[in-house]
This record gives structure tokens, sequence and C-alpha cells, in this order.
């Protein structure tokens, strides 16, 4: 096999980065890549717990002269969000990421890249495989499924990994360090479904949304993209209001931390309003580019005709349906006052489902504040209560709160300083990291977070910045070194 990434420096990051990218470790199916870590290690020498949930945890002594140094945990997860374009025969369970150097940027071709998170793991096997790198004792905390709940290390054993300092590197913005994250949650809401026959006298038509940028939940929230599910829930409200239609099934979105970038309705109409069916159709069209015309140019609203549709919501499932999509939370809730331009608190509703025996809606509510978490599931618990649905939280995690003083953070500063000339920028992001957690399992011990510049993250258009990714390694290398 051809290493695309061949001669890019730093040379072993990308050696690595390369050889990830042809394992399938999508969130849950992180058996291969779980062993290949071990193997690593195993092959260097050093010592390597797997965790029954497939965390990897690496240890590696001092060099000379560090042996009494404080111990670094240098962290990051081996999943991805596996997206792709829909019309991309692609599968994630066992095809290689196809990578493509383009100038600065290394990309894929209709694929998310996977650069999140696997450019942190290519950088700790780096250092770890390293025998010139002066650095303290060396934790490497390589851990599974952060993309869909953190289980990973939430099943984390904290008699496997102790230090003095944390090292995340899962942030995605070189030049700045992450000193606090959102909290968040999954909630799910269940509506069930009550089924009525068809009406044979209809005619069906399946309503898609496609075309739209999506985008990482949490990071790109505030961007003003459409949710494909949400303007489905406006257009099937219109359709209902004018000419009273039948729903037969729902869906869209395709993963609850990312912006939903594709919906789909199926709907049986009366054959005498066909005609005021796609006037609407046409003028919601017009209303959704006309909203999104700068920040999602590309939405775009396909009908096509469907036989043979044997049963249909009932009136109370529809009208829940409706209602529930109208009234749920998305996007912005509130901003910070405390650091300009961050996101203090959101919703994005992801995934959208429907099975023999529910709708499901799926979302991910985060926040920086505990309790502007709850508020905002509180508000969708009274839309349950409304409709009869259920809601369910899943997978909460908890916030990590920026400390005052951080000695790791003032050396970073330092060493930025040193290296490039100008100053570092301390910011709070408005998405999970496994600091929170983190801070829970091993203590409240000192942390930041790090990372190379990666664009549309979560999407098939990820990609990331060659140099930026050799100036955060080579940063990250002599904040090590300094750690004596």
């Amino acid at each position: 096999m051809v290493n695309v990434l061949s001669g890019l420096k730093p040379e072993a990051v990308f050696k690595f980065f390369e050889e990830l990218t042809r394992i399938p470790r999508g969130s849950g199916n992180e058996k291969q890549v779980s062993d290949y870590l071990v193997k690593f290690a195993k092959d260097n020498g050093l010592e390597v717990i797997q965790e029954e949930c497939l965390n990897v945890i690496i240890k590696k002594p001092g060099t000379e002269g560090y042996e009494n140094a404080p111990t670094v945990i240098l962290q990051g997860h081996m999943d991805i969000v596996c997206a792709k374009n829909e019309d991309l025969d692609f599968d994630f369970s066992k095809d290689p990421i196809p990578l493509m150097v383009d100038g600065d940027m290394i990309r894929t071709k209709g694929t998310t890249l996977g650069a999140d998170n696997g450019i942190a793991v290519a950088m700790i096997m780096a250092i770890l495989e390293s025998k010139d790198l002066p650095h303290p004792p060396l934790v490497a905390l390589i851990t599974v499924a952060e993309e869909t709940g953190m289980d990973g290390v939430l099943n984390l054993n904290p008699e496997n990994v102790s230090g003095d300092i944390l090292i995340n590197i899962d942030s995605e913005e070189e030049g700045t360090i992450l000193a606090s994250c959102a909290g968040g949650v999954n909630n799910i809401i269940h509506l069930p479904i009550e089924w009525n026959e068809a009406d044979t006298n209809k005619i069906g038509y399946k309503i898609s949304i496609k075309g739209l940028i999506g985008g990482h939940s949490g990071i790109e929230i505030n961007k003003n993209r459409a949710n494909a599910i949400k303007l489905l829930g406006r257009l099937l409200e219109s359709l209902d209001k004018e000419i009273n239609i039948d729903i037969a099934n729902v869906s869209g979105g395709e993963k609850m931390n990312a912006i939903a970038k594709m919906s789909e309705a199926v709907v049986m109409i009366n054959k005498d309003d066909e005609e005021k069916f796609k006037r609407i159709i046409d003028e919601h069209q017009k209303i959704f580019s006309n909203e999104y015309i700068t920040s999602d140019p590309n939405i775009n609203i396909s009908l096509e005709k469907v036989d043979g549709i044997q049963k249909v919501f009932s009136l109370n499932t529809k009208k829940g349906l409706i209602s529930i999509l109208r009234l749920i939370p998305n996007g912005v809730q509130t901003m910070s006052a405390d650091i300009e331009g961050l996101v203090e608190s959101s919703n994005n509703i992801g995934v959208l489902t429907t099975s023999e025996e529910e709708i499901k809606f799926d979302s991910a509510v985060r926040s920086s504040v505990k309790s502007l978490k709850k508020e905002i599931n509180d508000r969708i618990q009274n839309i349950c209560d409304l409709v009869g649905a259920k809601m369910e939280l899943v997978a909460d995690y908890p916030e990590w709160e920026f400390k005052v003083e951080s000695p790791i953070r003032d050396l970073m500063a330092e060493v930025y300083r040193d290296m490039f000339g100008k100053e570092v920028k301390v910011d709070a992001i408005h998405a999970g990291l496994e600091c929170g957690f983190l801070k829970e399992k091993i203590g409240d011990i000192d942390m930041v977070s790090i990372g190379p510049n990666i664009y549309d993250v979560h999407t098939p258009n990820e990609h990331i910045s060659i140099s930026s990714t050799k100036r955060v390694f080579e940063f990250l290398c002599e904040v090590l070194k300094r750690l004596k």
C-alpha cells in the first residue's frame, strides 16, 4: 500500500497517523486499534495495560536526569466519528480512510479524516518511540468511545493511571491552551407511535432535505448553520396546517454530536392537494435558502414519489412529533459573560429515527454551567410531558472548571513565547473533553488541552494542517524537555 504521507515532517507522527487511518476505529469498534497500540508498546519494551473496555495505558520512565521529575499523563482517544458523503460507497468497519495531501492540508475523499483524535495518538506514539527526546516519566492514556459519550474514560480504572500533570491533545486550534470545557449529556426523547392504516386513496411522497454543511455540535454550534431535523419540523408543520398530511416515517442526522445535515420524511397527501403540496415545498426551499444564504448556502429540498405505504402515524403521534420538532431547544442557548465569544450552553438535535414502536430524538446538551445544563433538560422534560413522551438522560459528563493557578499552563505560555515570539491564548471550549471526567477519576491535578489546527471536524470535509501539526508537536516536545 502506498504511503501517502511519506516524507511529511515530523516523520514519526505522520507515519503513525497513516497507520491509524488504515485501522477501523469508529466508536464501539476499537478492538483492532486497541490491540495495535498494545503491540506497539510491547514492541518498544514499554509497560502496557489494556483495560477490559479497551482503553490502553502505556508507561515510559523518565530519561536520564528526569527520573524524579513530575509524571506527565499524555492523553487522547482512539475512536473517531464515522461520517461520509451520502453518495460514497465506503465501509468504516473495513475500508482504510482515503488520504490525500492538498498543499498544507491532509484531506480525505469524502469521509471524516479521524484527525480527531488520531493525531493525538500519533504524537503520543512518536514521543513514546523516541530514543533521543528528553522527558519526564510519561503515562500515555488512550481511551475508547470518547465520541459517543466518553464511555472509555467513564470506565477507566483509576488504579491504572496516576500522574502530576495531564496534557490532553484533543483541541483543534494551534496557539490556544484550553483550560476549561463544557459538561454535557445525551438527551433522548422517546415518543411512542400509534399507527393507523394508510388511506389508499392518498399518494405518498418522500421529502428529503440535504446539502447542509453540518459540523461539530459543540465547536461549530455558533456558526448559524442549519439543522436539517429542525428544518424538517418547520416544513412538516406548514404542510400539515395547509393540507393536513399523514406521516409514515421521519429520519435525520448521523451522530448525536454532529449538526444534522440531512433529514427525510415519508408523507401521504390527498391527490387534490398535490399542486399545493409542491408549492409549499418550493416556498420553503426559498425561505430556507434565503435564511441561510451565507452560513449554509446549499440547502436542497427534493421530492420522490413513494408507493406501498401501509400505515401512518395517528393524529396524536403526528401532533406530538411536530410539537417536539418545533419546540425542542436547538443551537446556542446562552453566551458566557466571562469569556467573550464563548458559547455557555447549547443543544443539538443530532439524530431522528423511527422504529416500529417509537420516534426517537437524540440530542447533545452542553454547558459549562451545570445548572444551565439542567435548565435545558427541564425544558425538554416539559415538552415531553405535554405530548406524552419519555425523556432519558445518558452519558452525563462533568464540566472542567477553570483554575486560576496552573503551573503547566504558565510553563506552556513561556515555551510558546520563546519558540514563536508571541503570547499563547488561554481559552475555554464549548465541547466536552475527557478532562472533566479525568479530574474525578485521577484527582484534581494540573491539566491543559492543546492540539494542531483541524477543520470541519466530524464532517466529510475534515482536514488538518501539516505545518500546524509540526509546530504543535515540537512545542509539546519542548514543554516535556523543560519539565525537569
